[in-house]
């Protein structure tokens, strides 16, 4: 029988709930399933749980050479929680004969219901309500998404999705991706716009790339500088994509409306970020997959790819 492990390390309420669903989900592929507790991470821990097993359920720490070459005598599938993938070196895995794969779509509508609800919460200006301190203030005005112009940086599964739930809104979308699904597009009703075009036409800005080095701070001075200054930008990606020293001093100085920001270049956020200090920004902590919807989606998914790698089935969301 083959074995799948999770070294997923992130525990919470319904952590064992999920793993146990996982394990029975496995069993009736004929895979042994086990969630392996290492929490922090630890690197020698991690190795030897994943080079104990045929395939492995990872988080977004950085796997490199060393890992992929001590536990590929046994182990030849990794499977990203999640989507992103720029802590993996795709080079070294293809080198020690490692595949790795990632859970593409799986968070999908919990990511794109979060980004939805930060543009709306922008727009509004719920960074500043204040009736908790003891302020009421009922003068306040905000401005609604329905009929804006909505630009989606990365038209990938979350991007569609978000599309998709945009649709009530009779907004008209813009998107940006170096590969353009132009059938999609025209299901969808979105347009395919060069990225300065996207900044310079939107009232709300969602970023969903993936982290690149041609991605990396694509989100800059030059960028903001295009954007309306009522414009709202929302990111739940990676971020890497936003040159934070840019990002702050265009919201400092009010030249666009707000940030919702759910993922950071270091993470957790420091207590001294200037990021804190701003009253036109939404900061949370890496959640907008959080659902216990998208979980279970995640973890069918892992059990999916190992099911079909193991069978030689053909399988799409292998990255090498």
């Amino acid at each position: 029988m083959k074995r799948l492990v999770s070294v997923f390390y992130r525990s919470f309420q319904q952590s064992q709930w999920l793993n146990d669903q996982a394990k029975e989900y496995a069993a009736s592929k004929g895979i042994e399933y086990e969630w392996v507790k290492i929490n922090p991470f630890d690197r020698e821990k991690v190795i030897a749980a994943l080079a104990d097993a045929d395939a492995g359920i990872i988080d977004c720490e950085p796997y490199d050479k060393e890992i992929f070459s001590r536990i590929n005598a046994r182990n030849h599938l990794l499977i990203r929680y999640g989507v992103g993938f720029d802590a993996v070196n795709l080079e070294d895995a293809k080198a020690c004969g490692v595949h790795v794969a990632r859970t593409q779509g799986a968070n999908a509508n919990a990511v794109a219901e979060m980004a939805l609800l930060l543009m709306l919460a922008l727009k509004r200006e719920l960074t500043r309500i204040d009736i908790v301190h003891g302020q009421w203030d009922p003068g306040r005005i905000g401005r609604e998404l329905a009929g804006e112009t909505v630009g989606i940086l990365g038209f990938g599964a979350v991007g569609k999705t978000l599309a998709k739930r945009l649709s009530g809104f009779d907004c008209k979308i813009l998107a940006y991706d170096t590969y353009q699904d132009q059938e999609a597009a025209e299901k969808l009703g979105v347009t395919f716009v060069d990225l300065m075009t996207l900044a310079k036409e939107s009232s709300a800005i969602s970023v969903h790339l993936a982290l690149t080095p041609e991605t990396r701070q694509i989100i800059n001075r030059d960028f903001l500088a295009q954007m309306k200054s009522d414009a709202v930008l929302v990111n739940t990606a990676r971020g890497g994509l936003v040159n934070d020293e840019d990002l702050i001093q265009a919201l400092k100085e009010k030249r666009i409306a707000g940030a919702g920001l759910d993922v950071f270049t270091v993470e957790p956020l420091p207590d001294d970020s200037p990021y804190h200090t701003l009253d036109n920004v939404i900061l949370t902590s890496h959640l907008a997959s959080s659902t216990m919807e998208s979980f279970w989606n995640i973890y069918k998914a892992a059990v999916d790819i190992a099911d079909n790698v193991f069978n030689g089935r053909p399988e799409n969301r292998l990255l090498v």
